[in-house]
C-alpha cells in the first residue's frame, strides 16, 4: 500500500507519455525551413545545372550543393536526382518547387510591402519589356521617369510574352511591358498607348512613291516576320490576313533590326511599329518607311502587374509617366 502512487500521479505519467510520443513523431516545420535554402532549390529547379544555380544565388556550387543535401536530410526525401552533367527533380522535388516559389514570392511580398510603406516611391521596380518594345520606348521615357521617379531604381529585362508572363505569375518581376491582350489570370493591367504600324520597303519599292500605304497594296508582296514566339508577327499576319500576302518561308528574323536589314537587300517588306521608325531607327540607308493610310492598324502597348503586388503605387506612377512620354 505505502508504495503504490495514487491516482492523480498515474494520469500525470500518462499525459508525460503522450508528450514525449508527439516529439517523437513531430516532423519538419514550416518555421525550421530557411528560405535561402528553397532559394538554392529553385535555382536548381530553374537553371538544371548546380553551377548556373549557385551563380544565380551568389554563392559556391559546394555550398549551394552541401545546403540542398541538408535540406533533403531534413525533409527526408530526396528532391534532386544528380547525376553527371544533368539534374533532374524527383516527384517529390517538382512539388516542394511548387510550394517553395510561393514561400519565396511571399516572403519578399512581406519585404517588399514594408518598404513600400516607409517609401512608397523608392526602391527596386523590376520591368520586363519586349524586345520589339524596349529598344524604342526606353529612349523616350527613361529620362523623365529618372526625373519624376529619383529614388526609384529601375532593374530592366528583356523577355517574349510567354515568359515574361511565367516570370510575373513567379514574382520574378513586377511589371511587364507588352502589346494587349494577354492572358490576365491573377494579373491587372491598363494600356498605355495604341501604335500605328508602317510599312517598310525597299528604296526602289513601287509604293515608295506615295505618301501612305493602304493594307490592299500590299497584296502579293514577299512579307519578312520575326521568328515563331514574337507576338508582333501573329499582329503583322492579323494586319496582312484579309489580303493573303506571300510570307517568305525561308527566312525568320530574330529581331526588329534584322528586318530591316533583310528589306534594305530587297528580300522583301515588313511591318514596323511607329517607335522603331522615329528617330535614328527612321533613316536607315536602303529602307523607306510609309505610314498606313486612315484609319491605320495599330498594337495597343499595355502594362500587367500581379493583383497582390505591393508596389502598385511605383507601378502606377512608371506607367502614368509612360503613357505621357511614349506617343
Amino acid at each position: 500500500m505505502g508504495d503504490r502512487l495514487p491516482a492523480w500521479a498515474s494520469f500525470i505519467q500518462s499525459i508525460d507519455c503522450i508528450i514525449s510520443i508527439d516529439a517523437l513523431y513531430l516532423g519538419p516545420t514550416l518555421a525550421d525551413l530557411k528560405l535561402k535554402d528553397l532559394r538554392y532549390l529553385v535555382a536548381v529547379a530553374d537553371t538544371r545545372h548546380f553551377g548556373r544555380a549557385a551563380e544565380r544565388c551568389f554563392v559556391p556550387q559546394p555550398t549551394l550543393s552541401a545546403q540542398l543535401k541538408k535540406l533533403e536530410q531534413y525533409l527526408g526525401v530526396q528532391l534532386v536526382e544528380r547525376q553527371p552533367g544533368h539534374v533532374t527533380l524527383t516527384q517529390a522535388g517538382e512539388q516542394v518547387v511548387e510550394r517553395a516559389r510561393r514561400i519565396l514570392e511571399a516572403s519578399d511580398e512581406v519585404v517588399t510591402l514594408a518598404r513600400a510603406h516607409r517609401d512608397p516611391l523608392a526602391g527596386t521596380l523590376r520591368i520586363a519589356l519586349l524586345p520589339t518594345i524596349g529598344p524604342y520606348l526606353l529612349p523616350r521615357v527613361s529620362q523623365p521617369i529618372r526625373k519624376s521617379l529619383p529614388r526609384l531604381d529601375l532593374r530592366l529585362y528583356e523577355y517574349q510574352t510567354v515568359p515574361m508572363l511565367e516570370k510575373l505569375h513567379r514574382g520574378e518581376i513586377d511589371l511587364g511591358i507588352l502589346a494587349l491582350p494577354v492572358q490576365m489570370d491573377g494579373l491587372e493591367g491598363r494600356e498605355l498607348y495604341a501604335e500605328p504600324f508602317n510599312v517598310a520597303m525597299p528604296d526602289n519599292h513601287r509604293l515608295a512613291r506615295r505618301d501612305t500605304v493602304r493594307v490592299d497594296d500590299l497584296q502579293g508582296e514577299t512579307l519578312l516576320l520575326l521568328e515563331d514566339g514574337h507576338c508582333l508577327r501573329d499582329q503583322a499576319l492579323e494586319v496582312c490576313n484579309r489580303i493573303g500576302p506571300s510570307e517568305k518561308q525561308d527566312f525568320r528574323a530574330t529581331s526588329l533590326e534584322t528586318l530591316r536589314q533583310m528589306v534594305a537587300t530587297g528580300a522583301g517588306i515588313t511591318l514596323l511599329p511607329e517607335l522603331a521608325t522615329r528617330g535614328a531607327y527612321g533613316h536607315a540607308r536602303g529602307v523607306t518607311v510609309r505610314p498606313f493610310a486612315r484609319p491605320a492598324p495599330v498594337r495597343h502597348v499595355g502594362a500587367v502587374w500581379r493583383k497582390s503586388s505591393a508596389r502598385r503605387p511605383a507601378i502606377e506612377a512608371v506607367c502614368k509617366s509612360i503613357a505621357e512620354h511614349a506617343k
